[in-house]
């Protein structure tokens, strides 16, 4: 007889009654605000060809996927992020559409990770993306909608890091890295491994003031003084557009009235390549990890044949959840079944009574009563 399997794989769990139900809750009040800002649903395949994932691409590294064949021996893997998926489908169903294209997504990833640190290999994410629009109103948008994302789901402490992808790449041309060595250097910075990146710039002979420069960009955080720092310590012109970029941000930023919840940290470098300009994280009490993600990704979809510019985002639901419950916000949750019991002689009865109290809208359960015939 075979054994029961009662446990789950490790990096995967259940999530069932009231912790399900508060779930549910925060998915809906985050996909709200996302339909109040005009996002359309839409649903890619839990998974995909290799190829949608793939190191030209620019996400989750191979040895993290997980890949399985068809009968056609095509190599297939779990989606380990959205992004790409809604690239590939707005390149192929969108291609006549007037851009831009507001689209909103919820689902669970899969990334095949062996340093766990308590990290779940299967979670839940929501998001949003705006295609086809490379303004930076386009950035303001979609930072704005985290704000009200969050403070909806009733967290009220939280922070948004905000970066840019463009700064370090014109202060690593500007030091004459190549892109192997920039790649490196910039796993360094986004691990928070300083002193691996000092040694990298020690082995590759860069010179001074670069070395310098380079390293310091790791501590480059806080509000609009950090930017005037930044921009005085660049001589190239790719750093100082993207230092305007940010100004401009602000301002919009402020317009929404959202300014007040972010600051900017030019050490944030995310491990997916496709990013080209803006990228931004929230952060919160009680959680160790961003509970949103994203940013710019301007040509990402020209690896789907269309040319067009695009920023996003992606909401950690499970991340939220920790926060909320640490934090100790009450959430709402569905009122408990009334129950009906009856015997043989009285179903009827009760199953009128049920039926009128569903038609109210009220949840009600009918059983049979203990010691009853059924």
């Amino acid at each position: 007889m075979m054994k029961q399997l009662l446990h789950t794989p490790e990096g995967v769990r259940d999530i069932y009654g009231t912790e399900y139900a508060r779930k549910v809750e925060v998915e809906n009040r985050i996909h709200s605000v996302l339909s109040l800002y005009g996002y359309q649903d839409i649903q890619t395949p839990t998974f995909e060809f290799f190829d949608v994932f793939s190191k030209e691409i620019g996400t989750t590294p191979s040895r993290e996927l997980y890949k399985f064949f068809d009968k056609e021996n095509n190599t297939l893997v779990l989606r380990p992020d959205f992004t790409p998926s809604i690239a590939r489908c707005a390149a192929k169903y969108f291609s006549e559409e007037k851009l831009p294209l507001r689209l909103c997504y919820a689902g669970n990833t899969f990334t095949n990770r062996s340093d766990l640190q308590g990290k779940l290999k299967e979670s839940t994410q929501m998001g949003a993306e705006l295609i086809g629009d490379c303004s930076v109103e386009a950035d303001a948008e979609m930072i704005s909608m985290v704000v009200q994302a969050l403070l909806d789901t009733g967290l009220k402490r939280f922070q948004i890091s905000i970066g840019q992808v463009e700064y370090f790449k014109g202060l690593c041309a500007e030091a004459g890295l190549d892109e192997e060595t920039e790649m490196q250097l910039r796993a360094c910075i986004s691990g928070k491994n300083y002193f691996a990146a000092q040694e990298l710039l020690v082995e590759r002979r860069v010179q001074e003031p670069y070395m310098t420069r380079l390293l310091k960009v790791a501590d480059m955080c806080g509000d609009m003084c950090s930017l005037t720092e930044a921009r005085a310590m660049v001589n190239n012109d790719r750093s100082i557009t993207a230092i305007d970029r940010l100004e401009k941000l602000y301002q919009v930023l402020s317009a929404y009235g959202v300014a007040d919840y972010v600051s900017f940290d030019l050490g944030m470098l995310s491990k997916y390549n496709y990013y080209t300009g803006v990228i931004f994280k929230a952060y919160t009490y009680g959680v160790g990890d961003a509970v949103v993600k994203g940013g710019r990704y301007d040509k990402l979809l020209t690896q789907f044949g269309r040319e067009a510019g695009a920023v996003g985002f992606c909401v950690l639901t499970d991340h939220i959840l920790e926060a909320l419950s640490r934090q100790k916000v009450e959430l709402p949750v569905p009122e408990a079944p009334e129950v009906l019991h009856y015997t043989e002689e009285t179903f009827q009865e009760c199953l009128a009574q049920a039926k009128r109290i569903r038609g109210e809208g009220r949840p009600v359960v009918l059983t049979a009563a203990t010691g009853g015939n059924r």
